[in-house]
């Protein structure tokens, strides 16, 4: 099971630095942020913006993978957005995973005055903007006229380090959005409720995956677990789940911490790998 580390982008600039090599450091195989505007339990959290800080952290960061997980869909034209990830990809020396989903922060999007559809438009946008940036990635000009979307001989240069393209991370808890990782995603993410809840997820996209004939062991099974370094039995809760999770099928577990970890707790979760 690979084991990677999180730090959301609300903490001053030399704090997550530090966490980004340490990390690095310790053998951490991919170190991640996120993408949100505002802070999630407190709105007026400062908060900085997530791939800016992702190609900061890209030079930061020197051996271990990079990514957001993940990406709102809503926040940015997917030919932008794809753009945006070819470049961290070059920043990276060829080290981003690309990691998108359906966003749900619907005051981030009223404040900044971004449309909020419903959820079901909002699954239906992941689906092309995915369709649009592999595109993008891999051909030349693209042509595309879809619901959500339009491209006029649009061009993606230079293309991605990694080829095909870096590889497609999709957040998804729901049946909707499990079916837009079963076309699209080479590794599935969900966040930490419960591991059964966890398991059933992952029945659902097995489904997902033998309905359009593909293979359900070509995605890679993840799950984000939630940690909060001020209180330390939380910390050790989360910590001895993983082991249910591995025996549940889950090969990638990504350690997100609430607070930046003090250097015992991060070396104890890095002897984890």
């Amino acid at each position: 099971m690979q084991v990677s580390a999180k730090l959301a982008p609300t903490f001053d600039y030399p704090v997550l630095e530090r966490f980004w090599r340490r990390a690095d450091e310790l053998g951490f195989p991919a170190v991640w942020n996120y993408d949100h505007f505002y802070g999630l339990t407190d709105p007026v959290t400062p908060t900085h913006e997530g791939w800016t800080s992702l190609a900061a952290m890209a030079v930061v960061v020197r051996r271990a993978r990079v990514g957001c997980l993940v990406s709102g869909v809503t926040f940015r034209n997917p030919a932008v957005l794809a753009k945006m990830a070819v470049t961290v990809d070059h920043i990276s020396g060829g080290r981003l995973d690309f990691g998108i989903g359906a966003g749900w922060h619907e005051g981030e999007h009223r404040g900044y005055g971004i449309d909020f559809p419903p959820a079901g438009q909002r699954v239906a946008m992941v689906d092309e903007a995915l369709t649009v940036i592999r595109r993008l990635w891999t051909e030349g000009a693209v042509d595309f006229a879809g619901r959500h979307y339009t491209l006029e001989g649009a061009l993606c240069e230079p293309k991605p380090l990694q080829r095909p393209h870096p590889p497609i991370v999709v957040g998804a808890a729901q049946p909707r959005m499990l079916r837009v990782a079963a076309r699209h995603a080479d590794e599935w993410n969900m966040p930490s409720t419960d591991p059964q809840e966890w398991a059933k997820a992952r029945d659902e996209l097995d489904v997902a995956c033998r309905e359009i004939d593909r293979d359900p062991a070509s995605i890679r099974r993840g799950v984000q677990l939630f940690l909060h370094p001020d209180d330390p039995e939380q910390v050790d809760g989360q910590i001895a789940a993983i082991d249910r999770y591995r025996d549940l099928g889950c090969q990638h577990v990504v350690l997100s911490f609430y607070q930046p970890p003090g250097d015992d707790l991060l070396q104890r979760c890095a002897e984890l790998l």
